[in-house]
């Protein structure tokens, strides 16, 4: 596998396991940082490889390619938390710095890890239980009520391996499926949140650590559409108790790298903890234009043990709404227009096929008036999509 090209000054190479679109997404901030950077690509075509000169092809599951990628690079982190234990107990013996180390990415690999760890941290959760049998389904029903939340402990993402139980015979197929492979399900109470927050941090190896401001995260059909920063109407109090539950969190799974951490907000104002996600995130991506330093541009730093950024707000508000694929692959006149219908909007496309449902970009915009700023952000979403023609 040919090495990456080393910048001269003694700067580091960065290796991104996963060529999707938050590897693409660290291209200009690592160029930023006069860093090279180096993606282990799914294929030429990946959305990364489309980005960043250095990108290898091969499977994070390869050991042997993941172990002759990381050999060319100083530090090695994720584009996503699906790499094997074995590959990544590798790197590890090889002498590789790997960040998050993976005795804490297991957390964001295994539902099941994450709820024990929570728990014993004493992090509010959902109440929950691990499942294998309808006897044990029917038990923890009995203590918490109907409907359930049920989730496949590892490879869900974006609202799949999550299935809202209404009673037993919903859950016929999930339990037959983790018997077959002799697993166990997650069950959770299904929790009267008010809304859905998102606090982000970052930590590095020596422990510095860094809090943008707490969000807001709107959901449709399981899928983030829109995300508001700050998240409004949010009490001091409140937004001090997330910020400090996404830390401590960070602090005790010894994170390294940015740290997502999903909330509920319930109607007293008190939060519990639903996911957690350790790489940049979908609810950070309003930081690209909307925070001094963005998400990726800080997960490079803390990865490189470099001092962090400032998580500043840039502006009062920002909205960040996503862009999903609709029927329609042509994407280039509709970015104009939204270019030239607002110039203060930033487009940010991810270079994806188009497919219906599929993330394929996202659009930030900041300002003072918060209605103002979602409409517009709605919108440039919407025709981009093909939702909006006008």
């Amino acid at each position: 596998m040919p090495r990456p090209q080393r910048a001269p000054g003694g700067f580091p190479v960065v290796g991104i396991i996963g060529g999707g679109q938050l590897a693409r997404m660290c291209a200009g901030p690592a160029t930023e940082l006069g860093i090279t950077l180096s993606v282990l690509a799914e294929s030429e075509t990946a959305a990364a490889a489309l980005a960043v000169p250095s990108a290898p092809v091969g499977a994070h599951d390869d050991l042997e390619a993941v172990r002759d990628f990381a050999a060319g690079c100083d530090v090695v982190t994720f584009d996503h938390e699906h790499v094997p234990a074995d590959v990544l107990a590798a790197l590890v013996a090889d002498g590789v710095a790997v960040h998050p180390r993976p005795e804490a990415l297991r957390h964001a690999q295994d539902k099941l890890v994450m709820r024990r760890a929570l728990t014993d941290a004493g992090v509010p959760c959902p109440r929950w239980a691990a499942v294998a049998d309808a006897a044990q389904v029917d038990a923890f029903a009995a203590e918490v009520g109907w409907p359930l939340v049920a989730k496949t402990p590892t490879g869900g993402y974006d609202g799949k391996g999550v299935l809202v139980a209404a009673g037993p015979e919903d859950l016929t197929d999930w339990l037959a499926t983790a018997q077959e492979k002799g697993e166990q399900l997650l069950l959770e109470e299904r929790v009267p949140f008010v809304r859905e927050l998102a606090a982000l941090v970052a930590r590095s190896p020596s422990g510095q650590a860094a809090a943008w401001p707490v969000v807001e995260t709107v959901q449709t059909d399981g899928v983030c559409t829109e995300v508001i920063a700050p998240a409004p109407d949010l009490g001091e109090d409140a937004a001090v108790a997330a910020t400090e539950v996404a830390l401590e969190i960070a602090a005790a799974l010894a994170v390294t790298g940015v740290l997502a951490v999903e909330l509920f907000e319930l109607a007293d104002g008190s939060v519990v903890v639903n996911e957690l996600a350790m790489r940049p995130h979908n609810s950070g991506h309003w930081s690209m234009d909307g925070a001094v330093t963005g998400q990726f541009e800080q997960h490079l730093r803390a990865v490189l043990d470099l001092p962090l950024g400032s998580p500043r707000p840039r502006a009062p508000w920002t909205v960040m709404g996503n862009v999903l694929g609709g029927h329609h692959d042509d994407l280039y006149p509709a970015y104009r227009h939204v270019m030239a219908r607002d110039p203060e909007a930033k487009v940010h496309l991810y270079g994806k096929g188009v497919r219906p449902g599929r993330k394929i970009g996202h659009v930030n915009v900041s300002g003072t008036e918060l209605a103002d700023l979602r409409e517009r952000a709605r919108h440039a979403a919407g025709y981009i999509e093909g939702a909006i023609t006008q």
